[in-house]
C-alpha cells in the first residue's frame, strides 16, 4: 500500500471533499476520487459514505483514520528526525498570516530563508479567515491579536500599534488635522470590520482617552488596499505600525498624531507565532519561528 494513498485519505477526510483536495493539489476531482476508490477496493472496505450533498467517513472510514494519521505523523517526524542528524530541517512547512501581513512582512523574506534552508519547501496559505490549524494541516500560523486564546500554542512575534496616516498631497489641501477631534470634519477612509468604521480611540502620554467619531465614503479590505489609497491622497487612515512604518520613513506618509497612541478597539495589540502543540515542535517549524524572530521585527 502506497503511503501516498494514506495521505490522500487523511487528506479527504479532514476537507470533506474530492474538490477540495483537488484545487490543493491542482488536480482534476475524478483523481481523487479514483485513487480513493482504489484504496478502498484494496482495503475491501467503504471508507466514505458519498451522496449528492456531502461525504462522511463510514464507521469503518472513521475507525481507520483514527490508526492512519498517528502513523503518517510519526513517519514525518521520523523522516525529520533523520534529516536532524544531517544538520538540516527538510519537508514541507505551511504557513498561514493574513492576507496583508502575508504579503508585506512575510513574502519579502522568503529568499532569505530559502538560502538559509534549501531543503525545505515553504506553503504559504494568506488569508483573513482564521482558519482551523489542525484541520487544514498549518504547521505555523502569525496571528494579529491581542491575545491567543484556546488550546494553541502561541508566543509573542513583536508588539503592533496602529497609526493614523495621511499622505503629504492630501494634507496640503485638506483642512487642518492638528488634534484628533478635527478627523471628524474629514472623511477617512475605513476598514470593512465594524469596529473599526465609525470611531477610533486615542491615548496620550498621560493616559488620557479620546474617543472620537468618523464617517467616510471609502470603505475597504484587507489593510494593504487602504494603505494604497491612503497613499494616492484619498484622506487619512487607521492602520498598523508594521503596515505603514516604511512609508512614514520615506515621507509617503505623515503619523498625524506621533504623540498619541490610536487604535479601534484596544490598546495593547501583538503579532503571536502560533503552532497546534507544545508536545512536538518539528525541525522545520523552529526554523521558521528561529527566522521570523530574527527578520520581522
Amino acid at each position: 500500500m502506497e503511503i501516498s494513498a494514506l495521505r490522500l485519505f487523511v487528506e479527504v477526510a479532514r476537507k470533506g471533499s474530492f474538490a477540495a483536495v483537488a484545487k490543493d493539489r491542482n488536480v482534476d476531482p475524478s483523481s481523487i476520487s479514483r485513487a480513493i476508490a482504489d484504496l478502498e477496493t484494496e482495503l475491501a472496505m467503504r471508507l466514505f459514505q458519498r451522496t449528492t450533498r456531502r461525504m462522511t467517513l463510514t464507521e469503518a472510514g472513521d475507525l481507520y483514520l483514527a490508526r492512519v494519521e498517528p502513523l503518517l505523523d510519526e513517519l514525518a517526524r521520523a523522516l525529520e528526525a533523520a534529516g536532524q542528524i544531517a544538520g538540516e530541517p527538510r519537508g514541507l512547512l505551511r504557513i498561514t498570516a493574513s492576507v496583508t501581513f502575508g504579503q508585506v512582512r512575510i513574502v519579502p523574506l522568503l529568499a532569505a530563508f530559502r538560502a538559509r534552508h534549501p531543503l525545505l519547501k515553504v506553503e504559504g496559505v494568506f488569508t483573513d479567515a482564521n482558519i482551523d490549524l489542525v484541520s487544514e494541516r498549518i504547521d505555523l500560523a502569525v496571528r494579529l491579536a491581542p491575545m491567543i486564546e484556546g488550546d494553541l500554542v502561541a508566543a509573542k512575534l513583536m508588539d503592533t500599534a496602529y497609526r493614523v496616516v495621511a499622505s503629504p498631497a492630501y494634507l496640503a489641501a485638506a483642512p487642518p488635522l492638528e488634534r484628533p477631534a478635527d478627523l471628524s470634519r474629514h472623511r477617512c477612509l475605513l476598514f470593512n470590520l465594524r469596529a473599526y468604521r465609525t470611531r477610533w480611540l486615542f491615548r496620550t502620554p498621560g493616559g488620557a482617552v479620546e474617543e472620537v467619531g468618523i464617517d467616510g465614503d471609502i470603505t475597504l479590505s484587507p489593510a494593504g488596499s487602504l494603505l494604497n489609497a491612503a497613499l494616492a491622497g484619498l484622506g487619512p487612515a487607521l492602520l498598523p505600525n508594521w503596515l505603514v512604518d516604511e512609508a512614514i520613513g520615506r515621507r509617503e506618509l505623515i503619523d498625524l498624531f506621533p504623540r498619541h497612541q490610536a487604535t479601534a478597539t484596544t490598546f495593547d495589540t501583538a503579532a503571536w507565532l502560533v503552532y497546534p502543540s507544545r508536545a512536538y515542535l518539528p525541525g522545520k517549524v523552529r526554523a521558521m519561528i528561529d527566522f521570523l524572530r530574527e527578520t520581522v521585527r
